[in-house]
């Protein structure tokens, strides 16, 4: 079966959220459906995503900064995984950042997802001496801040 590649559009939103869903990739604390709108209508960010058979099997949240790359939400529909399709969406998500006159990309796995560092070590991906902060500074974005503004 062919497996074919391209960027999201606002007419994919409920079946990519619905795959990160599925894949475990959701948490409270953010909103999926303001997280697609905003990649799919920022100049400096796509999704990127694996059909076969018209079905959305994959996904990949691709932006970055003028000269770091970011990737979020590499989901691969259960019943898919184990068989390189993850490999194949990150070789496309580097092609579109290099493209884009990228030559570094930084990745956050977040604590209860380290399953997948084999996963990006074996992409070439390594641990760097940085840490990372955050600070929230609207939290009408934020659905488990919404109410208690």
């Amino acid at each position: 079966m062919t497996i074919s590649f391209r960027f999201a559009t606002k007419t994919d939103r409920q079946s990519a959220i619905q795959l990160w869903h599925d894949a475990g990739l959701t948490r409270p604390h953010n909103d999926p459906d303001l997280d697609f709108g905003f990649a799919v209508e920022a100049a400096t960010s796509e999704i990127l995503l694996a059909e076969q058979n018209g079905i959305i099997i994959g996904t990949c949240m691709v932006g970055h900064d003028g000269h770091r790359g970011a990737i979020y939400y590499l989901a691969v529909k259960p019943t898919h995984q184990g068989k390189g399709l993850g490999k194949q969406i990150m070789q496309q998500a580097e092609d579109y950042l290099v493209s884009q006159g990228v030559w570094k990309i930084n990745l956050f796995v977040r604590h209860g997802n380290e399953n997948v560092l084999n996963f990006y070590d074996k992409q070439g991906y390594a641990p760097n001496a940085a840490v990372s902060l955050a600070k929230i500074i609207d939290k009408s974005k934020v659905p488990t801040l919404r109410d208690k503004n």
